[in-house]
């Protein structure tokens, strides 16, 4: 029995869905414990690039079973269009999803809350995705929630209903003008609630521990990244779950005793999408370069990313807090042609050279301090092994090893599967 862990070190968008992919073949259950269909995971294998929202990344694979774990939130339409788009790869999805009833759904009046919300903030906006996933885990905390269980009884209209009508209030105190035409999301939704029933609702904690007792392996998949984390990230630049280790726990139901492997995804540079601060984000060309050949751009909603230098300072953070065992370092191709390279590796907090990460990291009270190292030239995406590495891509992965003390296992050098470096 093995529960293993992976998930995101920096602001997201590290590319877990492509290590969750290539990792697949080693367990029986692929199991997502947070975050809703704002998170992206991208995958890339025979020529053809496919994104997930909500589907946990080891769908593609015959041979495991993919759980939504309570975690999650779901939004039944967008759901629905992701089943959809997958339809041509003829996936025996109802033998492969299973989702846990505990998981809270995402409504219509969800999104135009979120929506409402942003609006009202004017220049303080947080950068929502508007995908009404802040509301929605607002009313799970809040103890309004409605979730998957729901829907198998027989009141879950009047349920909606209640709820729905709770939240048109809200929207308009929010004094705010946005436009919907509310009975036809709701037709959309309801027929979308329909398609989710087809495929089976468990109590996944038990199923989990079932599953544990049997012998089989578990990987517990994050989304986002650990600077997100609505506790541990860069508040209130945040998402609303917790993506950290912990969040595995609470958001599966698995003890904190049983995970053995912490896999922590990073890129060798840095990004962020939306607002929030970020001390080695860089504004000259060096930062255009990184977005334009790594194609930062979010595989949801489309957003360019900021990007920037890698900050080490961030990044041994998110390893403590996670207590990450193995390290993966994605894109590491895009630096590939800049003369030199940069690594952030202490902060001047307020006059004052500090190496770990501040409560406020705003660029007033924060300046990042570098050290600089030679880049290299080589085309990476066909190398194969970690000998045929350049000699400076290879000193860069040491140092960065040295510095957060623990060891990088896997350096990808494309999107695709097959360009996954084993180390």
């Amino acid at each position: 029995m093995t529960v293993d862990l992976l998930l995101g070190l920096q602001w997201g968008d590290e590319g877990k869905g492509k290590i969750v992919d290539v990792l697949t073949s080693k367990y029986d259950i692929i199991a997502r414990f947070q975050g809703g269909p704002n998170a992206g995971h991208t995958l890339e294998f025979d020529g053809i690039k496919h994104v997930l929202r909500t589907i946990p990344s080891g769908i593609f694979h015959s041979n495991n079973i993919n759980v939504i774990g309570n975690g999650v939130v779901i939004d039944p339409v967008v759901f629905k269009q992701e089943i959809d788009g997958l339809a041509k790869f003829n996936l025996d999805l109802k033998s492969k999803l299973i989702i846990s009833r505990k998981a809270h759904l995402i409504l219509p009046t969800h999104r135009l809350l979120d929506a409402a919300s942003e609006a009202s903030k004017g220049k303080a906006k947080i950068g929502s995705t508007l995908k009404g996933i802040g509301p929605t885990y607002m009313d799970k905390t809040g103890r309004n929630g409605i979730r998957v269980g729901d829907i198998e009884l027989a009141d879950f209209e009047e349920k909606y209903r209640a709820l729905a009508n709770k939240h048109e209030e809200m929207i308009k105190f929010y004094d705010v003008a946005i436009q919907y035409n509310l009975p036809e999301l709701e037709k959309e939704f309801f027929e979308a609630i329909q398609d989710l029933k087809k495929l089976d609702f468990i109590d996944s904690e038990e199923y989990l521990n079932q599953a544990q007792k049997a012998g089989k392996s578990i990987l517990c998949e994050g989304a986002q990244g650990s600077l997100l984390d609505v506790d541990f990230g860069t508040y209130p630049f945040v998402t609303s779950s917790n993506t950290t280790a912990a969040g595995a726990c609470t958001g599966l139901g698995i003890a904190p005793n049983k995970i053995k492997e912490v896999y922590g995804i990073f890129k060798a540079y840095t990004t962020r999408v939306g607002s929030g601060p970020f001390p080695t984000e860089d504004f000259t060309d060096a930062g255009d370069m990184m977005a334009s050949i790594g194609n930062e751009f979010g595989s949801v909603t489309g957003r360019k990313r900021r990007c920037g230098w890698l900050d080490l300072v961030a990044l041994k953070y998110a390893i403590q807090v996670n207590g990450v065992t193995q390290l993966m370092m994605m894109k590491g191709d895009v630096l590939s042609g800049f003369e030199t390279l940069k690594v952030c590796t202490s902060y001047n907090y307020k006059g004052e050279i500090i190496q770990h990460l501040p409560y406020n990291i705003e660029e007033e009270n924060v300046k990042p301090v570098y050290t600089e190292f030679k880049g290299w030239k080589a085309d990476l995406t066909g190398l194969t092994t970690y000998e045929s590495l350049p000699k400076e891509l290879k000193e860069y992965i040491e140092f960065i090893e040295k510095e957060v003390e623990v060891p990088i296992k896997i350096v990808s050098v494309g999107p695709d599967r097959k360009q996954t470096i084993l180390k």
